[in-house]
């Protein structure tokens, strides 16, 4: 198995994580390995596409209608004169 170690945790994240460990009866340790399992054990999600993402978020509001001007012909090139 690995190892890591973990360096420049805030005094009182390992406060509570002490608590924590003891009040589950293990060790900081136990504790720590625990949490990340349960934190990585979730499936992972999938791919996100952002314009499915903004889509999705916008329906809840009940979404916008736009009036789209009509599209012009493309102008001719400006002729830089050579």
């Amino acid at each position: 198995m690995a190892s890591m170690t973990i360096r420049n945790i805030d005094d009182q994240l390992k406060t509570r994580l002490r608590m924590r460990a003891a009040s589950h009866g293990r060790s900081m340790e136990d504790e720590a390995r625990d949490i990340l399992r349960a934190a990585l054990s979730t499936e992972r999600p999938s791919a996100r596409n952002i314009a499915a993402m903004i889509r999705a978020r916008l329906s809840q509001t009940g979404g916008v209608t736009l009036d789209l001007p009509r599209r012009e012909p493309m102008r001719e090139p400006v002729d830089l004169g050579e």
